[in-house]
């Protein structure tokens, strides 16, 4: 038996499995085969404190190495099912594996939102991707369009404008959610150009997309873009379907905890974007980890 199983090995998870392992606690990471989360598609990390210019995959490869120096056990599955209930819990892995943990943190973060429109799921990988830094190789000098108002969003952006020959940033509102410094940044680069109060309403194209139909909400009308691609930016949607209800969410679907990273139940901590947190970073993820961690290993020591 474990004494801290962590689901999900984004900065919250491998953080929480640092805390604990050298904590003294037998720890394992179910980290799945996409190690390093979300984090590790970020083309370029500027706030993390101490480190003034990293690559997301860099970062988060650094965090997986000290991970496993201190012997926590990194194993390439992912949680299909919990039984949460009871001082012992389970946990049965896409490899039907059932692991036992006195406790068990949830750091399983989020997945990006859709576009909702006809033909996304067909054109996916054909011109419609989710990761810049992933896909914008393949769309080099050539148009491509962005849709979001976040910092991903306007991150997305600016990394695409290095690599293709024109760069349309579709948001729905005049404001932008994302950091004033990323919007000056946009603003200033030729290569990118705003379409405010506008959504995406067609996808155009059979093998590959060809064009987007955008919709401005102020005008009523219409307009046709010829691009090869569109990156969706348009937030993220807490991978929870695992937890079958057993955990309490938000309206969001975001799993609900205190200050403690305590949830509804006892012995099940949740960290990082999976949970209720005002601010979704890797900074503050790693945060979220170690204190989950350290609460992990309090909850212990009151039940021995």
């Amino acid at each position: 038996m474990y004494d801290v199983i962590i689901l999900g090995s984004g900065p919250a998870g491998l953080t929480a499995s640092i805390y604990a392992a050298r904590g003294g606690k037998k720890c394992a990471v179910l980290a799945g085969v996409d190690i390093g989360g979300q984090a590790t598609k970020t083309s370029k990390i500027e706030n993390y404190s101490g480190v003034a210019d990293v690559e997301g995959f860099t970062l988060m490869s650094t965090m997986l190495e000290q991970a496993m120096s201190f012997d926590v056990e990194i194993r390439y599955e992912n949680a299909v099912e919990v039984f949460l209930d009871g001082k012992v819990k389970k946990i049965k892995t896409d490899t039907n594996n059932v692991l036992e943990a006195k406790t068990v943190i949830i750091a399983t973060g989020a997945k990006p939102r859709k576009l909702g429109v006809e033909k996304e799921d067909e054109l996916t990988g054909h011109g419609v991707a989710y990761c810049a830094t992933c896909d914008g190789g393949f769309f080099r000098n050539k148009p491509v369009a962005v849709a979001g108002g976040g910092n991903t969003a306007l991150t997305s952006a600016l990394y695409l404008a290095n690599l293709c020959s024109k760069v349309y940033l579709i948001h729905r509102r005049q404001g932008f959610r994302g950091a004033q410094i990323l919007v000056d940044r946009a603003k200033a680069n030729d290569k990118i150009e705003f379409v405010l109060d506008s959504t995406i309403k067609t996808l155009i194209g059979e093998e590959s997309l060809e064009k987007i139909v955008v919709h401005n909400k102020i005008t009523n009308e219409d307009k046709e873009l010829d691009v090869d691609a569109v990156f969706v930016s348009l937030g993220t949607i807490p991978n929870v379907d695992f937890l079958s209800g057993q955990v309490q969410l938000d309206e969001y679907g975001q799993i609900i905890t205190d200050v403690k990273m305590n949830t509804n139940i006892e012995g099940v901590f949740a960290a990082g974007d999976v949970r209720n947190t005002p601010l979704k970073q890797v900074i503050t993820a790693c945060a979220d980890g170690a204190i989950a961690a350290e609460s992990a290993m309090a909850y212990i020591e009151e039940m021995e």
